[in-house]
């Protein structure tokens, strides 16, 4: 029999959720009583009304938007994600509340945003502060739950890797269950985890209350097994995890969703669906205007030089593929002494005698991409993403490298994770363009607004002295 870890929390877990509850009404409260007196320094009865129907919105949205889910298997960018829709939709309650009543007058529109956003940073702010130290409690190896893997296969082994590097979750594993493997053998020589019993032996922990969760990793095909084993773990409380083992493929986006009720797992997504495509276009507006502003005097002197170094046109125009492999065009500062867009298109190499004197400053310092800063403007952009190839390269290399179109399911960037990390420039190997599709997809499937500023800023402070680039 496992030992059962209680925690520091876990016998007040519904305690401290209506604690948090009555924290989160509290501070929609204080937020508008701020707003208010910042205004005009009046709390009026319409106010302290607009300010309980929005507790009781946020109170009905957050139930539905599961705000107030366990934190273990939600990350801290899923969290506020759910935040911030259900302050939109609080948002939009109060407003229709106000338009059907007739009220909506009554209301300072500066008041309101002020609320918003007070309100919106005191609940985000408190999520980190409370992750934080729950995190750094589970580190320490309070406030643990106990986990039990079902199968004791490569998926399953990777579900156990998972769970032991990241204690900060406090779910702590306490063995495989599985029917065709002896009880103590070690699945792999990179586990120190042994099978603790067969899967009988886990129903009964399960029903004795010994294992919190239930990471069912069987492989298909023993797909009698898995349904036997979901049938008898409804009769106990434990919560249980389907991980099914076709995600041992390297999945871009995979995520849950559902045809008419029908539950289907996506293979290939972008990440920017939803809220978080608003994000990223809202950061590429914001970026590129920035950068447009503060760039222009040296995109001028750059566009002269340009005219006066060789003949030919200032801007080169070239077909590149964009989001979903449609091809777009591209601007840059013409480097080179032509303008090659062709069925094929020789790369840039060392000391080629394509590019002017000048064009090779500008190709190792990467300004000749700043007028793709009017490419995200225009919105066939993005400021961060993966580079575009030449069209004719991208022929040549869909064919040869797995997973080379997958770049596609996201808009082409003026600076990517693989160039910020020096797989930029040429590429006169396959193992080269490899590695740029490897660093690309690992950006797509990590994304987050941090990782864009981050990738922004070692752009200006890294690439412009990397190797590579003629």
């Amino acid at each position: 029999m496992v030992s059962r870890g209680m925690g520091l929390i876990r016998p007040h877990g519904r305690k401290l959720s209506a604690l948090h509850r009555v924290v989160d009404s509290a501070s929609i409260l204080l937020a508008l009583v701020a707003a208010a007196y910042i205004y005009d320094g009046q709390m009026s009865s319409t106010r302290w009304i607009a300010a309980l129907l929005a507790v009781i919105y946020f109170q009905l949205a957050g139930e539905v938007l599961h705000v107030y889910a366990s934190w273990r298997t939600y990350t801290l960018r899923q969290e506020l994600s759910e935040l911030a829709m259900a302050g939109i939709i609080v948002g939009a309650l109060l407003a229709m509340t106000g338009y059907l009543t007739k009220t909506s007058d009554h209301f300072s529109r500066t008041v309101m945003v002020t609320w918003a956003a007070l309100n919106m940073t005191v609940l985000a702010l408190q999520r980190i502060v409370i992750r934080t130290a729950l995190q750094e409690l589970r580190a320490r190896g309070h406030n643990s739950r106990l986990v039990a893997i079902a199968g004791a296969g490569d998926t399953a082994r990777r579900v156990a890797a998972r769970l032991m590097a990241a204690n900060t979750l406090g779910l702590r594993p306490v063995g495989f269950f599985d029917d065709n493997v002896p009880v103590g053998t070690i699945p792999g020589p990179d586990s120190d985890l042994a099978v603790a019993g067969d899967l009988d032996d886990l129903v009964w922990q399960a029903k004795d209350g010994a294992v919190d969760y239930i990471y069912i990793a069987l492989p298909l095909v023993r797909e009698k097994e898995i349904m036997m084993l979901i049938q008898k773990l409804s009769d106990t409380t434990a919560s249980v995890f389907f991980v099914p083992d076709f995600f041992a493929f390297e999945m871009l986006q995979a995520r849950l969703a559902d045809i008419n009720g029908m539950p289907v797992v996506s293979v290939f997504e972008t990440p920017f669906l939803g809220l978080d495509g608003w994000l990223k276009r809202a950061e590429d507006l914001l970026i590129a205007t920035i950068g447009v502003v503060i760039t222009s005097p040296i995109m001028l002197a750059i566009a002269i030089g340009v005219k006066l170094s060789s003949p030919g046109p200032v801007l080169f125009r070239q077909r590149r593929y964009g989001l979903s492999g449609k091809v777009v065009e591209v601007w840059k500062f013409r480097t080179m002494t032509v303008t090659e867009d062709g069925e094929e298109v020789p790369q840039a190499q060392r000391d080629d005698p394509r590019v002017t004197p000048f064009g090779a400053f500008l190709r190792r310092m990467s300004l000749d991409e700043l007028p793709q800063f009017f490419n995200v403007l225009q919105g066939s952009m993005s400021v961060v993403g993966p580079r575009p190839h030449a069209v004719a390269h991208n022929e040549q290399y869909r064919g040869l490298v797995p997973g080379y179109m997958l770049r596609h399911k996201v808009k082409p960037g003026i600076t990517g994770w693989a160039q910020v990390n020096g797989w930029r420039g040429e590429t006169e190997t396959i193992e080269k363009m490899k590695k740029r599709v490897e660093y690309d997809l690992y950006y797509i499937r990590n994304w987050s607004l941090l990782l864009d500023f981050k990738i922004v800023a070692m752009t200006v402070v890294i690439v412009p002295w990397q190797p590579g680039t003629y």
